[in-house]
């Protein structure tokens, strides 16, 4: 019977090419990080990409000298590969905490320390026990600060100071009074502006009320901008068209009856971010 060569029918890794090495076909070596196979038996025929004696199988990645060698680029745990403006390039592990934050397109990728967003901290006080100011015809009157106002020291000078302000009083000596309160950061006024007429321009104010036996609430929301990090205080200053006795928290006649009870003020401030704002 008739002895038919099948050569090889596998490829044969030599490993580097050697120029004393006999090769056979289907022999497969490598040289400068790229594999060969060889066509043609021989012996010292240097590899090349097409020769009579060799194709190339694979070529070889480049060799970091151009910056874009995955091995060479990032060298850290917690490296991350990016591509910048000309090449491959290493991002190192930003500290712990940050988030990956991209500069859109065009621009590099970086860590960014997440500010903490929303609100920061909430501090309240509450005026729970009646209290009754003398005070006089448009000429505001300190509500003691020991009695009733609120403390408050901001993380950051750019951070805004978010207050809520729930205050029950009734008007004193005449149906034809209004109460007016006046919000203050220290001796500064913060109020909006509720009527323009005179001392009036920093206040919140409430309605007539009947004498004697009403109690009304006066709320108030409003944004205060401090620009600062020193401690604050938040208080309250009080008047009446007609002056006379201001009380909080209950009526003038203060019988607590069903339909006039005793209530409770208070002011709460919410410390916000300023990226939220």
């Amino acid at each position: 019977m008739a002895t038919i060569n099948l050569g090889a029918i596998k490829f044969n890794w030599k490993g580097a090419y050697n120029s004393g090495t006999s090769y056979a076909v289907d022999d497969v070596v490598s040289s400068g990080g790229n594999s060969y196979v060889c066509i043609q038996a021989h012996s010292n025929q240097a590899v090349g990409n097409a020769t009579a004696y060799w194709n190339i199988m694979s070529s070889a990645g480049t060799n970091g000298t151009n910056g874009t060698d995955v091995g060479t680029t990032i060298t850290t745990q917690g490296d991350i590969l990016y591509r910048d403006g000309s090449g491959l390039a290493r991002l190192p592990a930003g500290t712990s905490g940050q988030l990956l934050k991209t500069g859109g397109s065009g621009a590099n990728p970086s860590w960014h320390t997440q500010s903490a967003g929303g609100v920061v901290q909430v501090k309240t006080a509450h005026l729970s026990t009646n209290l009754g100011i003398t005070v006089s015809n448009n000429s505001y009157t300190q509500v003691p600060t020991g009695t009733f106002s609120l403390d408050i020291t901001p993380t950051s000078a750019s951070n805004k100071i978010m207050l809520f302000v729930d205050i029950a009083v009734s008007d004193m000596t005449s149906q034809a009074n209004r109460q007016r309160i006046g919000l203050y950061r220290g001796s500064t006024a913060v109020a909006p502006n509720t009527d323009s007429v005179g001392s009036r321009s920093h206040v919140f104010e409430g309605s007539y009320t009947d004498e004697g036996n009403e109690l009304r609430k006066m709320n108030l929301m409003f944004l205060d901008a401090p620009n600062t990090t020193s401690a604050l205080n938040y208080n309250f200053k009080c008047t009446t068209d007609g002056g006379g006795t201001m009380y909080f928290n209950r009526s003038k006649n203060d019988n607590n009856a069903l339909n006039i009870p005793r209530a409770s003020s208070s002011i709460t401030a919410f410390e916000i971010d300023s990226g939220v704002l």
